[in-house]
């Protein structure tokens, strides 16, 4: 075991999110901490560790492991700091394809025999804790980096909290949470956990060399496994590549409708939205709210609550594209600066919604991206109550599933089919390309023929415009 002489752990207790980056990434700071457990037998000292054949999603998460030197129990956060005994860097390792069948357990997604990688461990004793930092590499990159000034929950008030429950034995373990930068690997990839000043703990991931006995839950990669093993929003089925989020941001949602009828799917252009700024463009995934037509009965009982609305707005996440269906009703406000600068702040990337904006003059001053049918100063509670969200709605006539990506700019609002999205941003790039030389000709006389659309006979010209292009832009 790579620990200390004499240090047996009876058990390791995990955070949930504890780095305030992570957090933000999943779309939500917590007021408390929460945890789960994973077997002793978990621990290794790193080298090849098996993901199950059948599986895709195993992720790591790069971590600093607390361990005591002592019991507690009861204790306070300064006594809690004071029993811990040594720091380590581990890898808390999982099978993200298995959480279905967990129901919050953890057990069959991270319990596996080596999921534990831990590292050099230093006394904590003989450590500047402001000096700590943790960096994870995959095949030698760095993903992960951060310091323990980042963390929501210092290390003595995880100790203190648990100790409230249980005696923590000498020995016992906890991995402190993992900073944005996790994601998903797989047979062939090494990944290295790094703690500044105390060691490393080195991972290569293997392919299991026999199949899982069918005795109890197979692996299943579900959308929303797919979305958290990534560290994206929950219910996020895609995460785009840098390039295409910067290609969405270039071409217009006129190309972009163009691509999607290519494919065969017609009507994702939002129609009769307008935008608060013409100037902003916008590119995110769909956090969908759906607003029912107000009872009275209903809307009373739910004013004093956290409503769905409010529920959506504590809950977005970085990139997320609040979409809002008001049926089209333009009788109330859906939405005000309030609620709108609060996505802004949760790095919300726009709002859209085919009601009313409230306060539409302050949400012009604001910088994200926001569509809306009218403006009205009436609460929504005239008109609408807050019902669901994250369920699939009807936005300006237009379906729109949790996780879509949805495009803005000074034209409307478009939505692209998650699956597709990676996909369309680079064809549609090309094609505005291809737009921007036919442009070009046509305003020097050329007839449009052979050029919009190219034909084959004018592809060399067009080749050979854009390669002195991109000569240009390297220059």
């Amino acid at each position: 075991m790579p620990l200390p002489d004499g240090l047996h752990p009876t058990k390791i207790l995990a955070v949930h999110v504890n780095f305030r980056s992570r957090a933000e990434q999943r779309g939500r700071v917590p007021l408390e901490p929460s945890y789960f457990l994973k077997p002793p037998s978990s621990i290794s000292a790193g080298g090849p560790v098996a993901r199950p054949q059948g599986a895709e999603l195993m992720s790591f998460e790069g971590e600093i492991a607390i361990i005591l030197h002592r019991p507690v129990r009861d204790v306070s956060p300064k006594e809690g700091a004071q029993a811990i005994g040594w720091y380590a860097p581990a890898n808390d390792l999982g099978v993200y394809d298995f959480r279905w069948a967990d129901r919050g357990s953890n057990v069959l997604a991270k319990g596996h025999d080596g999921f534990t990688p831990i590292g050099p461990t230093v006394r904590a004793a003989d450590v500047d804790l402001a000096s700590l930092r943790l960096r994870t590499r995959v095949n030698g990159e760095i993903v992960q980096d951060a310091r323990p000034e980042e963390l929501i929950f210092p290390f003595g008030q995880l100790v203190a909290d648990l100790s409230r429950f249980m005696t923590l034995e000498r020995g016992d373990m906890i991995l402190t949470g993992t900073p944005a930068g996790a994601g998903v690997v797989g047979p062939g990839d090494v990944v290295e956990v790094q703690l500044d000043g105390v060691g490393v703990v080195s991972s290569t991931i293997v392919e299991a060399p026999t199949p899982l006995a069918p005795y109890g839950a197979m692996p299943r990669a579900t959308a929303e496994a797919r979305a958290l093993a990534n560290g994206t929003s929950a219910g996020r089925p895609v995460q785009l590549t840098a390039a295409a989020v910067g290609a969405l941001r270039r071409v217009s949602t006129a190309t972009l409708t163009s691509q999607l009828g290519r494919r065969g799917i017609r009507d994702t252009f939002l129609a009769g939205l307008r935008p608060t700024r013409a100037d902003l463009r916008m590119v995110g995934y769909a956090r969908t709210l759906r607003y029912v037509a107000t009872r009275e009965d209903v809307r009373d009982s739910m004013r004093d609550g956290e409503d769905a609305q409010k529920r959506a707005v504590e809950s977005v996440g970085l990139d997320d594209v609040l979409v809002i269906e008001a049926r089209g009703e333009t009788s109330a406000g859906t939405i005000g600066d309030i609620l709108a600068a609060r996505v802004l702040s949760r790095g919300g990337a726009g709002i859209v919604t085919d009601g009313g904006a409230r306060d539409s003059p302050g949400l012009s001053e604001l910088e994200i991206a926001t569509y809306y049918k009218t403006r009205h100063a009436a609460s929504l509670w005239n008109t609408h109550i807050p019902l669901d969200l994250d369920t699939p709605i009807t936005c300006a006539g237009v379906l729109v599933m949790p996780g879509d990506v949805v495009v803005g700019d000074a034209e409307g609002v478009v939505v692209l089919p998650a699956a597709m999205a990676e996909e369309i941003a680079q064809d549609a790039l090309e094609q505005e390309s291809r737009e921007e030389w036919a442009l070009e000709q046509v305003r020097a006389g050329e007839s449009i023929r052979g050029v919009y659309p190219l034909r084959d006979e004018r592809r060399e010209d067009y080749a050979r415009w854009r390669a002195n292009r991109e000569s240009e832009k390297r220059q």
